[in-house]
């Protein structure tokens, strides 16, 4: 059954043809939709492989993929709300950590998901790749936090 305009009522972005690009660091556009399967265990993941910011030191600006994965309580972030939000770190200046950790947040105070984890695989600079992990999880999902992490810290790429 197709989603009623009462379930679509906070998808604003969506289908808009006058959609504002905005420059600066922008977490209010995150917009979400009611799931319609809270009583399921199931992982979205979102790619995004074209994440730019800049060095807060420098302001050169630096080049990522983000892949964000979650298991969706009640609610679930919109892809084209999520697609503002990350494009609004273009002209941030974070450290690539920091922008994992910021990302990970604003989407748990939106969506209070179950499970989640952000990493972003960051083009080298310097020589250097740097490949930041963050998960959190309610509290019938910390043995996955706890093992996610540790397979993180396991990872050769």
């Amino acid at each position: 059954m197709p989603r009623s305009d009462k379930e679509l009522e906070g998808v604003t972005l969506l289908g808009n043809q006058g959609t504002k690009y905005e420059f600066g660091y922008t977490p209010h556009v995150l917009e979400t939709f009611e799931n319609k399967h809270p009583e399921n265990e199931y992982v979205v993941t979102l790619d995004c492989p074209e994440f730019t910011s800049l060095c807060p030191k420098t302001g050169q600006p630096d080049f990522g993929h983000i892949v964000i994965s979650y298991i969706p309580g009640e609610r679930m972030v919109e892809s084209k709300s999520l697609k503002l939000y990350l494009f609004s770190f273009r002209n941030r200046g974070d450290f690539h950590e920091d922008c994992v950790n910021i990302i990970m947040k604003d989407l748990i105070a939106l969506m209070s998901p179950k499970y989640i984890e952000v990493t972003g695989w960051f083009n080298p600079r310097g020589g250097i790749s740097i490949v930041p992990f963050a998960n959190a999880g309610d509290d019938d999902h910390q043995a996955m936090v706890q093992q996610r992490r540790l397979a993180q810290l396991g990872r050769v790429k």
